[in-house]
């Protein structure tokens, strides 16, 4: 998914489910700052302190890059959640051990890591938690069928779909796709930014020869389904995480979610999602008109608002330290994310077998 999912779709999925506008706010960027994270290097404060944070992100602008996008800390937990072919833990799947790591809509993994969320819920940052982990809820359906690895499981042959705009557009992404199919094939990386548009139907061959027919309308109200119950599950307190035991979407929620999803069909995912920040605004969802903003940097931004501007010495920058950054909302979404993975890989992939490294 792309801004428009993981940030606004998320914030409508939230308010559906009964969070508040402030609740699901938090919830939705959190959902989205997995993908702005790409800062790994520690901040230091004019008073000695320090503060250190990990990447939940790589921007894949260069393909060729391999050895850094190559980031199993990276891709695995964060963006392609293996699925283990479905099975529960403690019952590997048949076959290579690529097989374990091919990412599965709400697959028992992704269940466990629901679970492993919900032993948060008690802290001060269990809404940045929630939020990051519906982002690779919501990924574990967009993705589906790719894993976060370099591996010829990734290959994608033959896309067809109606949503190419031009016979030149169709030429140039079969030459990039091809590239990056033969010298890098990680993630979705060779089927470019087809699993991410919410409007696109189309057909590919993968690594395994076989041929996908995928309707991603249809996949990402599946998913907006599945994260309206985890969330109803996050304010029940069910901390068994009984996804299949609440009502999800209601048919009339589920039908305004699809209409935009079908609706905004620009090509750049900043441009669909200012489309939904204006329906969110005109209280076309159903609930009542709200604002709803994302400031990755700048001074409305919550890293900004947290750790102030820097003030640059010998070339370094330092910022000024304050009591107000332990309670700020950028460091609740560094402490979640650090917990999070520390805790998928320790805990919730081993016991299927996985390890990540």
């Amino acid at each position: 998914m792309q801004i428009d999912g993981h940030h606004a779709m998320t914030y409508v999925v939230a308010r559906y489910a009964g969070l508040n506008h402030h609740q699901a706010s938090v919830v939705a960027y959190c959902a989205q700052y997995v993908d702005e994270a790409t800062n790994e290097n520690p901040i230091y404060f004019e008073n000695g302190a320090m503060f250190d944070r990990i990447v939940s992100a790589h921007k894949m602008l260069d393909y060729r890059n391999t050895v850094k996008l190559a980031n199993h800390m990276v891709w695995i937990p964060f963006h392609f959640l293996p699925g283990n072919h479905g099975n529960q833990a403690g019952h590997p799947p048949e076959g290579r051990f690529i097989n374990r790591l091919i990412c599965m809509p709400d697959s028992p993994v992704a269940r466990d890591m629901l679970r492993m969320v919900a032993t948060h819920w008690h802290k001060p940052y269990a809404l940045h938690m929630l939020g990051i982990a519906m982002h690779v809820y919501a990924d574990t359906f967009a993705h589906q069928g790719f894993a976060g690895v370099v591996h010829d499981i990734n290959r994608v042959e033959s896309i067809e779909s109606a949503q190419y705009m031009s016979l030149a557009e169709r030429i140039r992404n079969d030459v990039l796709r091809h590239g990056i199919s033969s010298a890098s094939p990680l993630g979705h990386g060779a089927a470019l930014s087809f699993p991410d548009r919410p409007y696109a139907s189309w057909i590919y061959v993968n690594g395994t020869g076989e041929t996908v027919v995928r309707d991603n309308t249809e996949i990402f109200v599946q998913a907006a389904d599945a994260m309206c119950k985890a969330i109803q599950c996050y304010l029940a307190q069910d901390h068994a995480v009984k996804i299949d035991q609440q009502p999800g979407l209601t048919a009339q929620q589920r039908n305004l979610i699809e209409s935009a999803l079908r609706t905004f069909d620009d090509e750049d995912g900043e441009r669909r999602h200012e489309q939904w920040l204006q329906h969110i605004a005109t209280g076309d969802f159903g609930f009542a008109p709200e604002v709803l903003t994302f400031h990755k940097t700048g001074p409305e931004s919550w890293k900004e608002k947290a750790r102030g501007p820097a003030i640059v010495r010998d070339g370094k920058p330092y910022y000024k330290y304050s009591e107000s950054f332990f309670s700020s909302d950028w460091k609740f979404f560094h402490d979640a994310l650090k917990t999070y993975r520390l805790e998928l890989i320790r805990d919730v992939l081993p016991a299927y077998g996985i390890c990540v490294a």
